[in-house]
């Protein structure tokens, strides 16, 4: 399914953040859980998709990355914790 698509992984909670766009958010996890085309999030383990949020076009996805990597790691976590307090796996919600 092809829709663009701000996403963030982590390896655990409250540990290293991830912050990504894709216009294929399955397609995009499934590389980063497999260590295909993903040099920083391969590194530090970063495979579980805690975040992620639908656009409309690829242009209101990446200013929405961008305004996501500008803000603090405190931001992150709070828009994490709104849409998934438990820091779940959302990758098998995909399907």
């Amino acid at each position: 399914m092809k829709q663009p698509a701000v996403y963030i992984l982590t390896n655990k909670r409250n540990d290293t953040l991830y912050t990504g766009v894709t216009s294929n958010l399955m397609e995009r996890i499934y590389q980063h859980k497999n260590g295909i085309k993903s040099n920083f999030a391969s590194k530090h383990g970063c495979g579980l998709l805690v975040y992620f949020a639908l656009y409309d076009d690829m242009e209101q996805a990446i200013l929405e990355e961008k305004r996501i990597k500008g803000g603090n790691r405190k931001r992150k976590i709070a828009l994490i914790e709104f849409m998934n307090p438990q820091w779940q796996d959302l990758y098998e919600t995909l399907f």
